[in-house]
């Protein structure tokens, strides 16, 4: 195998991992280049035309496409592979994309109830979220096939394979999602899957199990979460419990409802999933470079590159924009103005106490109100005296992982094969699992 071929796969593939995997220092503070080059182009942005405005024009398009393709399935839709997959959707998703639209309406122009558009609500999925969501999806549609198309995950998948089959029942190539999630943001995480998925590269289960299981919070949010209740002086105990707590997640909820219901199946049965079997007479590493190089061999040209990037691009902004600003919105609205979430809480109160945690029913208020926002229980715990209790809060809010004003709208936009009360179930499931674990530590620290 000559040089000029091996290039062609490490090149690209060293690019990703320095632009989505590499942390560095930048006013002391740890990021990744992706989130560099999305803020400078938000700053950019935002010099000419509210941010805001851009998204709104996304979910006007997004709504009008659909809409379109209900009355009239015109020629230019039908034979548009990309506008076909935004357009094609049920009556159900339809609705969430029109409450999308009016709520986004009644944001930006404070219209309506106020429990609608306030800072606590509808203003924060807007402004807050949504607004650094859209360039990062840009930056990150066009920098994940990097990762992606140009042979890292077949190469790694190769060696990881014997690690991940036998623990989770997982493709190798899985832990690279973990990983971008780790290091960069859980939403590209669950981008890489759902891309991954689309490619025939993921079933339907495998998807599933991925992006509710290993799309982890980032280092970064770790960080946020210590400091709402100042506790950023615990971060190597933290974050040790946090990822000890995500294993052992990892490891039991795929073999339980509703992650063990999925099915088998490759997206409109379309595999591209590679053998694991290592064919007789290759090493690991010889076996792993040839489906590389093969891999990024079929990549080739500008173009090509460009128009994989920009259709991810435009799937993000008008498939889950939409849902994120309808269901982040709407959760929040259920955590702000309802006593939906206390309630829900209100079970937990005799798991903690058996479990000897100090101030329990302040903790239990803070247990389920995550599903919504993922920093109101850190919030919520920094008016807790008892810092043993305002640690177990800080780690159990960042275990749960599923959020709907991120992480779970984003999954609910995408093609993946999780439904809304999946992700409520498993969001308590995640909270009962590693809860325990949690506490055990916690007991033993302080």
């Amino acid at each position: 195998m000559t040089t000029g071929r091996i290039m062609k796969f490490l090149i690209p593939s060293i690019i990703g991992v320095l632009l989505l995997m590499v942390p560095f220092k930048k006013d002391g503070a740890s990021t990744i280049m992706v989130s560099v080059i999305s803020k400078g182009i938000n700053k950019g942005i935002e010099s000419v035309v509210p941010i805001y405005v851009l998204v709104l024009i996304c979910i006007v398009i997004s709504c009008a496409l659909a809409i379109i393709y209900k009355l009239a399935k015109p020629a230019w839709i039908e034979n548009n592979e990309l506008l076909k997959e935004i357009s094609d959707i049920s009556n159900f998703w339809l609705f969430a994309r029109l409450v999308g639209l009016c709520i986004g309406f009644m944001t930006a122009f404070e219209v309506g109830p106020e429990i609608i558009y306030s800072g606590d609500t509808g203003g924060l999925i807007l402004y807050d979220l949504i607004c650094g969501l859209f360039t990062i999806f840009l930056v990150a549609g066009f920098i994940l096939p990097f990762l992606t198309e140009f042979g890292l995950l077949e190469f790694l998948g190769v060696f990881l394979t014997t690690f991940m089959r036998p623990v989770f029942n997982l493709p190798g190539r899985s832990a690279i999602d973990c990983v971008a999630s780790w290091i960069g943001d859980g939403t590209i995480g669950v981008a890489l899957t759902n891309k991954q998925y689309e490619d025939g590269y993921y079933t339907a289960r495998e998807a599933a199990v991925i992006a509710t299981t290993f799309s982890a919070v980032s280092i970064t949010f770790c960080l946020v979460v210590l400091e709402n209740v100042s506790m950023t002086d615990y971060f190597g105990q933290f974050y040790f419990i946090v990822a000890l707590s995500g294993v052992i997640a990892a490891l039991i909820l795929p073999r339980i409802y509703p992650l063990s219901s999925k099915k088998d199946e490759y997206n409109n049965g379309v595999r591209k999933a590679i053998p694991e079997a290592i064919p007789a007479g290759f090493t690991k590493s010889e076996w792993g470079l040839q489906l590389a190089v093969k891999k990024a061999e079929e990549n080739v040209g500008v173009g090509q590159y460009l128009k994989s990037g920009a259709r991810t691009v435009l799937g993000l902004w008008l498939g889950v924009i939409p849902i994120i600003m309808a269901a982040g919105t709407l959760a929040l609205v259920v955590s702000v103005a309802t006593p939906f979430f206390d309630i829900m809480g209100k079970p937990f109160l005799p798991i903690l106490k058996l479990l000897q945690v100090p101030e329990a029913e302040a903790a239990s208020g803070t247990m389920v109100v995550g599903f919504a926002d993922m920093v109101v229980p850190s919030i919520l715990a920094a008016e807790i005296a008892n810092p043993m209790t305002k640690f177990i809060v800080a780690a159990v809010s960042v275990t749960q992982l599923i959020y709907m004003s991120e992480t779970g709208a984003v999954i609910l936009g995408t093609n993946l094969p999780v439904t809304l009360l999946d992700l409520f179930i498993l969001f308590l499931e995640r909270t009962l699992i590693t809860l325990p674990i949690i506490v055990l530590f916690a007991h033993m620290i302080f």
